[in-house]
């Protein structure tokens, strides 16, 4: 069984700086309160602790 997490954009991007923009965009987000599934790797948790505060994560197990 493979681990995903169920990204959600929780804050908004208004006055961040370009990289926090582009990590946000590279995640597949676009709106607040909008969700994505990404796998469970480095890559992708190396992304959300650089933008912890403007998302919310949770561990699905499939």
């Amino acid at each position: 069984m493979a681990k995903k997490l169920q990204i959600t954009l929780k804050r908004s991007l208004i006055g961040r700086p370009e990289n926090q923009r582009v990590i946000v965009k590279t995640l597949g987000l676009r709106k607040l309160h909008q969700s994505v599934l990404h796998n469970d790797n480095p890559e992708i948790r190396g992304m959300i602790n650089k933008i912890s505060h403007l998302l919310e994560v949770a561990e699905i197990n499939e």
